[in-house]
């Protein structure tokens, strides 16, 4: 199943592809949605209301999930492009509710900033309670993968040696536009290959399969450190090819576009825009 939040005239819904439409799943958002233990007999089973694809005003998939953790250095191209050693364990950062985007929201570069950088990741969207879980575990949590463009303030990022500055601004991460079910995409270790794209030129490209720490591994370690909820999103990291990497370097600017995309998830595309 491909699943996603809408937005409506009416505020927002959970809902599920089919064909040319988009059926109502009787709640909110997925966030509410995944909270079911049924979740899966329900989005599957739904014959609602319907919306039409086209021109659909998607929310994140998951506007207020009770954390977003993500993942620094787990592509090992990007890792050597940062000019870093390939770590024993994962490094984890938070993001906020605040700072998610829909998947075709525009992006507004802060005032604050000249270092405004993409990022494209495999995300990971939660769909069961789970603390300490095992490998088995740790894969039924997962709900499903939808994509990220994990924006960065690079000049704010590296102020200080914790990056979390340069990660967190205002309505700047677009997530979306559909969480797919690990069965679309050859289960919970997918082998999918990510794309960046600034203005027609490929600026990212790498497979998901070449991740250092899988999404079962992740989920496992991180809920050994706290509990993950449905709707929690974990962003796995991303590849080489981000623009504070160049020579010289290359930052997005108003008037650009930027795409995200992972094969067999969809995309994000986001307008650049001026505060």
């Amino acid at each position: 199943m491909k699943l996603a939040t809408l937005r409506t005239a009416d505020g927002t819904r959970a809902v599920r592809l089919d064909g040319e439409v988009l059926v109502d799943l009787g709640h909110a958002d997925l966030g509410e949605l995944f909270a079911r233990a049924d979740w899966r007999a329900k989005a599957a089973a739904a014959s609602g209301t319907t919306y039409p694809v086209e021109g659909a005003d998607f929310a994140p998939v998951v506007p207020n999930p009770s954390k977003i953790v993500c993942v620094g250095h787990n592509y090992t191209n990007h890792i050597k492009e940062m000019g870093r050693e390939l770590p024993s364990h994962p490094t984890l950062f938070p993001k906020f509710a605040d700072t998610l985007l829909g998947a075709n929201d525009d992006i507004v570069k802060p005032a604050e900033t000249e270092a405004l950088d993409w990022e494209v990741e495999l995300a990971v969207v939660i769909g069961a309670q789970v603390r300490r879980a095992d490998e088995q575990q740790a894969a039924d949590a997962i709900a499903g993968f939808t994509v990220m463009n994990d924006i960065s303030v690079r000049d704010w990022q590296f102020r200080t040696i914790e990056w979390t500055q340069g990660k967190i601004w205002e309505a700047s991460t677009p997530v979306g536009p559909y969480v797919v079910t690990p069965d679309e995409v050859g289960g919970v270790r997918p082998a999918l290959e990510v794309r960046t794209v600034v203005d027609g030129q490929v600026m990212q490209q790498d497979d998901t399969g070449t991740l250092l720490f899988d999404p079962v591994f992740l989920v496992q370690y991180i809920s050994t450190v706290i509990t993950l909820r449905p709707g929690d999103i974990i962003a796995t990291g991303t590849p080489a090819g981000v623009g504070n990497a160049r020579d010289p370097k290359v930052f997005l600017l108003p008037g650009q576009t930027v795409i995200t995309e992972i094969a067999g998830l969809g995309a994000c595309t986001n307008k650049v825009v001026g505060e």
